[in-house]
């Protein structure tokens, strides 16, 4: 018999049946018949469960969650019915007598590799399909009541990790060392141990430090600033670097807690910030907080973009927005949740209007070539009349 080990929160069997039914509802809209969910995130978004299987969610009947491994865990973690098999080639008969193979088929077409599309075919028996990603990122991006607790329990550790680093960043200390020690603090608290990322070839560590011009080194991630790494093999992350008196130091961390991550990002300094980096500081500090002023519901996420930056503009510093050079990045603000890269998209092109319960992360950053990089992110929950801070621990720029 299977036994859980520590604590966690289930999803209530209401809220996953009224996912389910809102995808349903988008489904319809969309021609899609049958919607067939591999990808582990989204399982467990539907599901309340991540155990090796598939759920299969068709248009007019109750889902079929299959589950290969572990059962027990399964049927222990999910509220929903669950269907042994020994492998995938069980299910098309169960969906053949069901007359569930009818119709178009939805698959999560944005994760699902050709090898495994290609075999769901043979064994799911599927012949005519259609992308069911966009559905399942909008059925996602406004957060339940629910959800909303999962995201500030992961942000108390990121209030906690923060809270340390002021005992752990120091003149001279590498910045692997300085990731070692708070990363190690998030894990006592309960934290899942890494963060989510969609797509492919796309990872992304618990936490990352940057200290002088190991922040401003041009990275193949499409993020503003993600530090050097040790090695080509992980071409980011914290490095062996040293910390230096003036210089910036910007710890990037998410919590993670029951699944649902966050993402803030903190700058200390040892002694007295160096002069080239006060202005840009200045200018992500004055960002954040026009931005508390004026983001609620009902806003368009390019109008949050344009009044950011046209901060930057007045502060002359648009060469060095959000990266530099090839390095720069068209965002300022990203969707949180199950992953790290969810809906809205906070741009100037994405005309996505912000609706309550959503929350996303909002991080102006500078990076000067050869130099380094300073910025602020801050986690915001949108409301109707405003926006609520994920985290309660400040924002600013501590000197030590």
């Amino acid at each position: 018999m299977y036994q859980q080990i520590g604590a966690f929160d289930p999803v209530p069997k209401a809220e996953l049946l009224q996912r389910i039914q809102a995808l349903k509802g988008l489904m319809a809209q969309s021609g899609i018949d049958v919607g067939i969910v591999f990808q582990n995130v989204d399982q467990f978004y539907f599901s309340g469960t991540m155990q090796k299987g598939l759920l299969v969610i068709p248009l007019a009947t109750d889902p079929l969650l299959f589950i290969q491994k572990s059962v027990a865990r399964g049927r222990a973690e999910s509220a929903l019915d669950v269907i042994p098999i020994s492998s995938e080639a069980d299910i098309y008969p169960i969906l053949h007598r069901r007359g569930l193979l009818r119709g178009v088929a939805g698959l999560e077409l944005d994760v699902l590799p050709v090898s495994t599309f290609e075999r769901l075919r043979r064994t799911v028996g599927f012949d005519r399909y259609a992308d069911l990603s966009p559905l399942i990122k909008v059925c996602r991006m406004v957060k339940s009541p629910f959800e909303l607790t999962q995201i500030r329990r992961s942000g108390q550790m990121v209030d906690h990790v923060f809270d340390a680093a002021r005992h752990v960043v120091r003149e001279g200390a590498r910045e692997i060392d300085i990731e070692a020690r708070l990363v190690g603090e998030g894990r006592k608290m309960g934290h899942q141990g890494f963060l989510r990322m969609r797509g492919i070839n796309q990872e992304m560590t618990s936490m990352t430090v940057q200290s002088g011009f190991s922040g401003a080194l041009v990275t193949c991630a499409d993020v503003p600033i993600a530090g050097a790494g040790i090695t080509p093999a992980m071409p980011m992350g914290s490095s062996l670097k040293r910390v230096e008196r003036g210089v910036p130091v910007t710890i990037d961390y998410g919590g993670g807690y029951n699944g649902y991550v966050t993402d803030e990002t903190r700058v200390f300094v040892v002694g007295a910030l160096e002069m080239r980096f006060q202005r840009p500081y200045a200018c992500a500090r004055a960002i954040i907080e026009d931005a508390m002023e004026y983001v609620k519901a009902g806003v368009e996420c390019t109008d949050v973009f344009q009044r950011a930056y046209r901060l930057v503009q007045k502060a002359g510093l648009e060469d060095y927005f959000m990266g530099h050079g090839n390095g720069q990045v068209s965002f300022i603000g990203h969707g949180i949740g199950l992953e790290i890269n969810e809906l809205p998209v906070i741009t100037a092109r994405h005309k996505q209007v912000l609706k309550a319960g959503m929350v996303f992360a909002f991080e102006p950053k500078f990076v000067l070539p050869g130099q380094g990089a300073i910025g602020i992110e801050v986690d915001f929950i949108v409301r109707e009349q405003g926006v609520e801070r994920v985290t309660a621990g400040s924002y600013e720029m501590l000197c030590l």
